[in-house]
């Protein structure tokens, strides 16, 4: 029991009788070590607890091996980062969701144009996979303002708004609001490359799965060093999401929403590299990105109007 407690108190004992209690998984990480060093060793079980041998020759090489393997491993892996508090904007993203709302509206009831009478901005807008190879790119910007229905305008609002406004609030509105016209612009143009020229599609719901793909990558960045084997779980969680969401219904758009989650996660993995690095951008860099994000939208309408 005397000779137990002394070899507790040591840091490592080895030889080809005696040895320091560990745990299993310990254990097996220092034989792992010493293999590695072509030392040999074995690992023994005294019930609960096992212990590291290895013949009497070579206890000083295992000895000076493994207090090298503590040196280099002695802050890994390093604490968990620390927790940015969320930004109060979810009244601004909030309202810039209700301007999806009101602009359905107006394309319900019609556009009139000096010289050009009623306009039909669902025609003018959506994406459509020929022209947009042919020339017309703002289709891939136009397309994620319109809404085939109700029921689609209400489920990116309302389901997609969620994504987004805990997006928005995590990034900043202008630095979000950008990634989301990136991802949602991008998905669009990959998937008219994809498609066959007479697809068309329409909505927000790409862009809304760019922030499903954006979060993730986020996650899997943010917290890439507790992951270990398990890094690509925020990503898996955002396909099964993908998979719930964005496959039902018979106009779905799987490509546009695939491409848009795909985009999302790229940009996202930047996106936190960056802010982990330089922290989140300032009020005037937000309004900057919003504008630019803004004047991107108004932007590919006055090309599609002209």
């Amino acid at each position: 029991m005397e000779q137990h407690d002394e070899l507790r108190n040591a840091w490592i004992t080895l030889n080809s009788k005696n040895g320091v209690f560990l745990t299993k998984s310990r254990a097996r990480t220092l034989a792992l070590v010493l293999d590695s060093r072509s030392i040999p060793c074995c690992i023994e079980s005294i019930g609960p607890d096992w212990l590291l041998l290895v013949p009497e020759q070579h206890l000083e090489s295992a000895r000076r091996e493994l207090l090298l393997y503590e040196e280099a491993n002695l802050n890994w892996p390093p604490p968990l980062p620390t927790t940015r508090p969320l930004i109060e904007n979810t009244l601004p993203t909030a309202s810039i969701l209700l301007l999806l709302a009101i602009f359905y509206n107006l394309n319900l009831i019609g556009v009139s144009l000096p010289g050009r009478g009623l306009v039909d901005l669902k025609e003018l807008g959506t994406a459509h996979a020929e022209k947009i190879l042919g020339g017309e790119w703002w289709q891939c910007v136009t397309a994620l303002t319109l809404h085939s229905d109700l029921t689609h305008l209400l489920s990116n609002v309302t389901i997609g708004g969620v994504f987004i406004i805990l997006l928005c609030r995590e990034l900043g509105s202008g630095l979000a609001w950008s990634l989301l016209l990136v991802s949602g612009t991008c998905g669009n143009l990959i998937n008219a490359w994809v498609q066959s020229p007479y697809h068309r599609s329409v909505g927000a719901s790409t862009a809304v799965f760019g922030a499903v793909g954006i979060l993730a990558a986020i996650s899997m960045v943010r917290y890439r060093h507790h992951l270990q084997r398990r890094w690509f779980i925020p990503v898996a969680a955002g396909l099964a999401l993908l998979t719930i969401l964005g496959t039902e219904g018979k106009n779905t758009d799987l490509g546009a929403h695939f491409f848009g989650f795909s985009v999302g996660v790229l940009s996202g993995m930047g996106a936190e590299f960056l802010v982990g690095k330089y922290g989140r951008p300032g009020a005037i860099a937000n309004v900057l990105l919003a504008l630019i994000s803004a004047a991107a939208v108004v932007g590919a309408w006055w090309a599609a109007i002209s």
